[in-house]
């Protein structure tokens, strides 16, 4: 009896979420798209006297289910190596021997980004189908899982009477959208520490998923992070400032659930929307946090990966600059 009951209930969430969130039902071919034309530069100062070799490490745009990526172009002195390293994220290293003059890398993309929204709930089991799952699990070193995390965790889902994990995952999604504010002042903000998003309850992108992925991962619901570049939803042609991240979520009745909780924080009337969906204007680069690069860097793993990251002697290099620019391709240049 207890069996059955659990598997009613599942099947009550997947006819809530079908009912809550009617766009999921259209077919995934009209979803919105765009292609566009982007533009990744890095330029490494000048190292310190006496320096035998630095070594450069750039992000990687790769293609997956929501964006076909092709490299136009990679302008970079010497030997350059395209290598691929934890998650499946790819990388280009470079290698400079005894350089002498600041080195300036270009990689130019064109990218094709469909608009990502969850699957329909299934009938049955959705396997996860990532070798990483145990990973999406587990703490990141800003992102313990102790037993303080785990309390606030199920007080949130106890408040919403939350039971079934896509339910659960909801109510995480809900908390973090109306308690949070997305607002860069003070310092502490974009590290995604969890601490500091439960302390602060203001911050940028990272701070946001921080708290909805540990959340989730407390309560032993995978969740897993990404991060990589917005464009504005206007077509044309510009610089991106910075990075964004957003999240991800798995449950057995859905699948992986794509949400950006940031997004949703600044355009309170798209909270529904973004339980369930990625729009198309971001181009993803990297998945994961705590990372490892290809050849290992000397430094600690990165906190998250996609600016530029240096080393000179196998010490960090500071003062990378970096920019970044898109350029909207129109229907008829294809």
């Amino acid at each position: 009896m207890h069996s059955l009951c659990f598997q009613w209930r599942g099947l009550l969430a997947a006819l809530l979420w079908l009912m809550t969130l009617p766009q999921l039902t259209t077919a995934q071919s009209t979803a919105r798209a765009r292609t566009f034309i982007f533009e990744y530069q890095a330029t490494v100062p000048v190292a310190p006297a006496k320096t035998r070799q630095v070594d450069l490490w750039l992000p990687v745009a790769h293609s997956d289910a929501a964006q076909d990526v092709q490299i136009l172009q990679i302008d970079a002195p010497g030997k350059h190596k395209a290598t691929e390293g934890q998650h499946g994220n790819q990388l280009l290293h470079l290698r400079l021997r005894q350089p002498k003059a600041p080195t300036t890398v270009l990689v130019r993309y064109q990218v094709t980004r469909r608009e990502h929204r969850a699957p329909q709930p299934a009938k049955g089991r959705i396997p996860m189908q990532d070798p990483d799952s145990a990973r999406w699990l587990a703490p990141d070193r800003l992102v313990p899982l102790d037993d303080q995390i785990r309390s606030w965790a199920r007080e949130v889902v106890r408040e919403a009477r939350a039971e079934m994990p896509l339910d659960q995952a909801r109510a995480i999604y809900n908390h973090v959208v109306a308690t949070v504010k997305y607002d860069k002042t003070g310092q502490g903000w974009g590290r995604g520490d969890i601490y500091y998003a439960c302390d602060a309850r203001h911050g940028n992108c990272t701070d946001f998923h921080a708290l909805f992925i540990g959340y989730c991962r407390a309560l032993g619901i995978p969740a897993r992070f990404s991060i990589g570049f917005p464009l504005p939803p206007e077509r044309g042609t510009g610089e991106v400032k910075g990075y964004h991240c957003w999240a991800e979520f798995y449950t057995p009745q859905t699948g992986w659930v794509p949400i950006d909780a940031s997004e949703a924080a600044k355009n309170p009337d798209r909270r529904e929307y973004y339980f369930g969906a990625h729009d198309e204007n971001r181009v993803e680069f990297t998945r994961g946090r705590d990372l490892t690069l290809e050849p290992v860097q000397q430094a600690l793993p990165l906190n998250y990966f996609i600016y530029p990251h240096a080393e000179a002697d196998g010490k960090p290099l500071e003062g990378v600059q970096h920019s970044f620019r898109y350029q909207d391709v129109l229907a008829d240049e294809l």
